[in-house]
């Protein structure tokens, strides 16, 4: 089948999806005439690009809560989401907090069985319900602060100190070339805390926030293992960073 006929398809199938709420593989399969393996491809596809999750045996539209039509999500932050998930290892217990950048992880754990995700943000949490092989959440709970739309506090601090993680998934407002991340936010100590449990700090960041310098530092380098950003990384920019120890990982933008 031709790249028109295959485009053609997906469109329609995204079509179909908003119409009917879900769509099954079945159905689909016998809608176009094709194998079940081919729309399986399609599904992945429109799943890897944002447009879509799957579940077992079809799928659902994204949740509207990873769905900003002011901001749209860039190829870049897919391919740090997807540098993120290839870090995962099965059965893996993962710490992912809230953000845009780490959200658009969630469509694309749905191939990762066993695992088991904590997160602070009611948007993540609502997302992950929706995916294919859904992990076993954990709430942190806690004070609600609506700049962040996430749980802050003592209470969260405390249930996070009740386990231990493999890794912790973090965006950031800013990174400060001499200090670590920074963020607008004032609440950092549920951020410390997480990453106190977790063996891994991952921190998840489009190129163009390395070197904006804001007055609150969250996670000093000190406290970082890996940062995962986009191909637009300067080179003096990787050289400092890589410099202090950490793992830096320039992810590439598929092509389309």
């Amino acid at each position: 089948m031709s790249k028109r006929n295959t485009a053609q398809r997906r469109h329609t199938i995204l079509a179909l999806l908003a119409e009917q709420g879900e769509v099954s593989v079945d159905e689909l399969s016998r809608r176009f005439d094709t194998s079940e393996v081919t729309i399986r491809k399609d599904l992945t596809a429109l799943e890897k690009n944002g447009l879509l999750l799957r579940r077992y045996g079809g799928a659902v539209p994204l949740p509207q809560e990873l769905i900003d039509d002011s901001q749209p999500v860039s190829k870049y932050k897919l391919a740090i989401a997807r540098a993120g998930v290839a870090r995962i290892r099965e059965h893996a217990r993962i710490i992912i907090d809230s953000g845009t950048t780490t959200a658009a992880m969630i469509p694309l754990l749905g191939h990762q069985p066993g695992l088991v995700v904590m997160t602070n943000s009611l948007n993540v949490a609502n997302a992950l319900r929706e995916i294919e092989h859904e992990p076993m959440l954990l709430m942190t709970g806690g004070t609600w602060d609506p700049h962040s739309e996430s749980f802050q506090g003592q209470v969260a601090e405390q249930v996070l100190r009740s386990y231990d993680f493999d890794q912790l998934f973090i965006g950031a407002d800013g990174i400060d070339l001499a200090r670590g991340t920074t963020t607008f936010n004032e609440l950092l100590g549920l951020s410390r805390v997480m990453a106190e449990v977790a063996r891994e700090v991952v921190v998840m960041v489009e190129s163009d926030k390395i070197g904006r310098r804001i007055p609150n530092l969250e996670l000093p380098w000190s406290g970082i293992h890996t940062l995962i950003t986009d191909e637009r990384l300067d080179e003096e920019a990787h050289e400092q960073i890589t410099a202090r120890g950490i793992q830096l990982i320039r992810a590439a933008v598929e092509p389309s």
